[in-house]
């Protein structure tokens, strides 16, 4: 965070942030929320298409039926 001292009588000390310090702001911010909202999108299709790819014997083991596997794997891939 960028500090500057406030040259008023009182002396005390003010801080600014620029807008490039501030996360979710500006250009840089609004790619980087896109990146990370595609990334999570991914990540949950691929973990998706592997439940779904699971032996129902493996499924059984973490407490999952094959209609839940399916169920799920049938989410679209930006429903949380």
């Amino acid at each position: 965070m960028a500090q500057s001292m406030n040259d008023g009588m009182n002396g005390s000390m003010s801080t600014r942030t620029d807008a490039r310090e501030r996360p979710g702001q500006g250009i840089g911010g609004t790619l980087v929320v896109l990146f990370d909202t595609v990334a999570t999108w991914n990540e949950r299709r691929r973990q998706r298409r592997a439940l779904e790819a699971l032996p129902d014997h493996l499924l059984q083991d973490i407490g999952l039926s094959r209609a839940d596997a399916v169920t799920e794997a049938d989410k679209p891939f930006w429903q949380g």
